[in-house]
């Protein structure tokens, strides 16, 4: 309605730019603090050797295919991927990097970064806004 169109025209719309991978996907962002349920979260830095007429991709590949990861992007600076992943516990993620991750024949060397607080997650501001509680003094 706001945009003047009929409703179908949005909808087909809609369904070809997921059909071409425009749109690919509608997550939900959740606030795991204020949940009931315990998560950890890790940024790791990956530098890896690329394979040779594949890049970054394949390496990328086998890399984004275990489940246990959320994003794998290819990065510059002193490493090639950050990659994103969450856990129940510290102890499973540290789980994933040594055994899964580290292990890969092209990986050289991670970092991991556990994430301690969200304030801002896909443009959405997480942290509550602090009231200051202080009564004015005027003199």
């Amino acid at each position: 309605m706001m945009l003047g169109t009929e409703q179908a025209m949005i909808v087909n719309e809609l369904e070809a730019m997921e059909n071409e991978h425009i749109i690919c996907g509608y997550p939900t962002l959740i606030n795991w603090d204020k949940a009931s349920v315990e998560k950890v979260s890790a940024l790791i830095e990956v530098r890896v050797t690329p394979q040779r007429g594949m890049g970054f991709d394949k390496v990328a590949e086998r890399i984004y295919n275990y489940p246990e990861v959320d994003a794998v992007y290819l990065i510059s600076g002193s490493y090639d991927f950050m990659v994103s992943i969450e856990g129940h516990t510290l102890r499973e993620v540290a789980d994933f990097v040594s055994a899964k991750l580290s292990p890969l024949d092209s990986v050289l060397s991670t970092q991991t970064n556990f994430v301690l607080k969200k304030y801002k997650d896909h443009g959405i501001i997480m942290a509550e806004k602090h009231v200051d509680e202080r009564e004015k003094v005027s003199l």
